[in-house]
């Protein structure tokens, strides 16, 4: 088993050896060897494995007054309208109280006018120098998204389903390049994820996705070279805004939302937000279980309209499956014998969260934000996986179990200044940021589960006990970073220059060998963009930036590894008629990954990975007159391995990774004058070409084309006394296409056919 990117390997390898791969931790334990755990299923794996390291970005949220300002600079360009709550409440102002979001249009449109991810700073995406895309609430809505890996799967240069479908994990690349454990934020902080303790995302309470392409340590830190996701949270209202749904499903889903928000005194100083979802669903392997918990309040105090405090909190308690595992019987094909056991396959995780959005605007020039947020995930999982290869039609196995938890508190601090030098406009931007994280491992192995006969697999219930502990590892991570960066405008010209420099200290203890190793790396990032906006609405940019990831352990002479570093050039043209709610942008980028650390097939791990990925992207959406909204995307990414342990895999693509993919949705509302009106439908179309199925190139998956759609009714539009009740039915893969995808050698399953009917209705 060999990687050369350095990143996450596949959830069903991590699952099956029971390996935390990824993430803050570190394997000082040997799991079960390969003559204990081998065969079709069951990889071996050996060494040191590279963590994922801990940092605590955040996303700067300027103030209304901010809001303004960036709309009046985009030189006559129409920006979209101030979220105005939804369904029935959209005439009134529902604008999240502190947030200073510029995606206010969230509930109304598909096209977002700015966006603080790519900045830092409250900046109109025609002037930010990198390739950013926005999923607006509006979008999520419509296509009754229910993960993270849905949201995003319409974006360009996403992949999402190269580990197939798998409900237990967000499991997300981006140009290539894995983010899952370093690339998902949360109101513009990371959510730390180590280990099987991976922050799980609830779509229903957040407001809108956007995903920044490319490198972007010079603002947020250690990270992935590809990219991140910031995940915006739904904040309280000054209007009241209600909302309540019932949906149901395939494999027996039942499932509640509500969405509650308004103010809480008549001066509106004080307003709340609480939200929630509970879910019991089914998934397709035998007894496996979908189930949720979540709920999220929040408070925002707002003295006066300079200073907002607003306080977040979480809640969330899930059940899936611990594998979701089917016997693969050659190369490029699955089957629908399910590897694990019912009585013991599943993986139970609590996650809490409770934090701060602070925000003071001194005066027209100066504004402070502070931002922090504490998180403590559990997770238990346990499973059963193959002993060796079969026997003639049996094959032994065995069952694992992995505690893991893991707590975080990231800080981040910021001070934004507009200035002037002679006719150059400046925003500055200053930061510090701090994150603190501790993890435990720890994992078990036994033999007290029955034989799989798999000419007659028969899942009868049996009683399993938790194997002991075997191997029980701790780690703490500290990371502080300073950074800075000026926008300087100079009539049509915009240049963005960031700066950032990192420290991070990484210690590491096995608890049964009593070993214990320390790291320290300090590195430096930074980005260099320029644009140049017309005053058609057309802006061309250019920009270079840098990536870096410290890794733990040791080469084979007993060095500490360097951290993973990465560079990107990108040059691209975003255009935004005049007077439109529409966007179009296209970048092509060169993109290097070195230093990744590599696993050789003798669980040797050294340090000689280099990939290099380029590519072209293409994005176009628009929310139209008429009730048409449209959102498409093209991808053409080729990636080459330039380094690696094996030295066959040098020249090859990476697997898993096809070299085209488009994707197109639109969603149309019937003419409110005519016969149907309160109808609206949807539909979506997802192509991903052909893609190797392992890193030396040996074998292809095949293209696969599939097809969503939806159906909604405003029983509002029918009678007056129904006003705010809808109807939505949505299914996703329509024609139940069965598909397989494989990377670095091993195969799963597409998510099959899934009907969704939600009711629901807001007041």
């Amino acid at each position: 088993m060999r990687r050369n990117d350095g990143q996450t390997l596949g959830w069903e390898r991590m699952v099956r050896t029971g390996l935390g791969a990824a993430g803050l931790g570190m394997v000082l334990h040997a799991t079960p060897s390969a003559a204990q755990v081998s065969g079709n299923n069951s990889p071996s794996t050996a060494g040191t494995l590279p963590p994922v390291t801990v940092e605590a970005p955040s996303q700067a949220r300027p103030r209304a007054q901010s809001v303004q300002r960036a709309s009046q600079s985009q030189r006559g360009r129409v920006a979209t309208p101030r979220n105005a709550g939804s369904g029935q409440a959209r005439n009134a102002d529902t604008r999240e109280a502190g947030s200073g979001r510029a995606n206010a249009s969230s509930e109304n449109s598909y096209v977002a006018s700015s966006s603080s991810a790519g900045t830092k700073t409250n900046t109109p995406l025609l002037e930010t120098p990198q390739s950013i895309s926005v999923v607006t609430r509006k979008e999520l809505n419509d296509r009754a998204v229910q993960t993270l890996t849905e949201a995003v799967g319409y974006e360009p240069g996403v992949r999402i389903d190269a580990s197939g479908y798998d409900p237990r994990f967000d499991a997300i690349s981006i140009r290539g390049f894995d983010i899952t454990y370093n690339g998902i934020y949360l109101d513009g902080l990371r959510l730390v994820g180590a280990g099987l303790g991976v922050f799980k995302t609830e779509p229903y309470g957040v407001d809108s996705i956007t995903v920044v392409r490319g490198p972007s340590s010079a603002l947020y830190g250690l990270g992935s070279p590809g990219g991140l996701i910031d995940l915006q949270s739904k904040l309280p209202t000054s209007q009241p805004f209600h909302e309540v749904q019932t949906v149901f499903g395939d494999r027996e889903r039942v499932q509640g939302n509500f969405d509650l928000s308004g103010p809480v005194d008549p001066n509106g100083q004080f307003s709340y937000r609480l939200t929630g979802v509970v879910r019991d669903a089914d998934v397709f392997v035998p007894g496996g279980k979908d189930n949720r918990v979540y709920v999220a309040p929040a408070v925002t105090w707002r003295p006066d309209q300079s200073t907002t405090l607003t306080i977040l909190g979480a809640y969330q308690k899930s059940k899936t499956p611990g594998s979701m595992f089917t016997y693969s019987t050659g190369t490029g094909t699955t089957t629908d014998i399910f590897t694990g056991s019912p009585s013991y396959n599943s993986l139970d995780q609590e996650q809490g969260r409770v934090g701060y959005l602070f925000e003071h605007a001194f005066n027209n020039a100066v504004t402070v934000r502070q931002k922090f947020r504490y998180v403590d995930v559990d997770a238990v999982t346990r499973y059963v996986g193959f002993l060796g290869a079969p026997v003639g039609n049996v094959v032994s196995r065995y069952t694992g179990y992995v505690h893991d938890t893991l707590q975080s508190a990231i800080m981040d601090n910021q001070v934004e200044a507009k200035l002037s030098t002679g006719p150059v406009q400046h925003t500055l931007l200053v930061g510090t940021d701090y994150t603190a994280s501790k993890f435990n491992d720890k994992q078990g192995f036994g033999f007290g589960v029955s034989d799989l006969n798999l000419a007659a697999p028969a899942y009868v219930p049996e009683s399993i006990p938790d194997p002991a502990i075997s191997s029980s590892t701790q780690q703490r991570q500290t990371q502080s970073g300073v950074y800075i960066q000026d926008q300087a405008k100079l009539d049509h010209w915009i240049l963005t220059l960031s700066g950032r420099s990192d420290w991070v200290r990484t210690t590491g203890e096995d608890q049964f060998a009593l070993t214990r190793q320390q790291q320290s790396e300090q590195a430096y990032s930074g980005r260099a963009g320029l644009t140049y906006v017309f005053d058609s609405g057309v802006a061309p940019y250019v920009a270079y930036s840098t990536s870096f990831f410290p890794n733990l352990g040791v080469d084979p002479t007993g060095a500490f590894f360097k951290p993973t570093t990465g560079k990107q050039t990108e040059i691209g043209v975003k255009y935004q008629p005049l007077g439109t709610r529409s966007f179009i942008t296209a970048a092509v980028f060169d993109l290097t990954q070195s230093g990744g650390l590599v696993t050789t097939g003798t669980g040797v791990t050294v340090q000689r990975g280099e990939i290099q990925s380029r590519g072209f992207e293409l994005q176009a959406l628009a929310s139209l007159g008429g009730g048409f909204d449209i959102t498409s995307s093209y991808t053409y990414l080729d990636m080459v391995t330039k380094q690696a342990g094996d030295s066959a895999q040098i020249g090859k693509f990476p697997s898993g990774n096809p070299p085209h993919t488009a994707t197109l949705w639109g969603n149309y509302a019937l003419p409110l004058a005519g016969p149907f009106a309160g109808l609206s439908i949807g539909g979506g179309v997802r192509y991903m070409s052909w893609s190797y199925g392992d890193d030396l190139n040996t074998f292809k998956n095949s293209s696969v084309t599939l097809v969503d759609a939806a159906l909604k009714y405003d029983f509002g539009q029918a009678a007056k006394e129904l006003k705010g009740l809808q109807f939505q039915v949505n299914a996703k893969n329509l024609f139940n296409l069965h598909y397989t995808t494989c990377q670095v050698g091993y195969c799963y399953r597409g998510a099959p056919l899934t009907v969704i009917a939600t009711l629901g209705y807001r007041w």
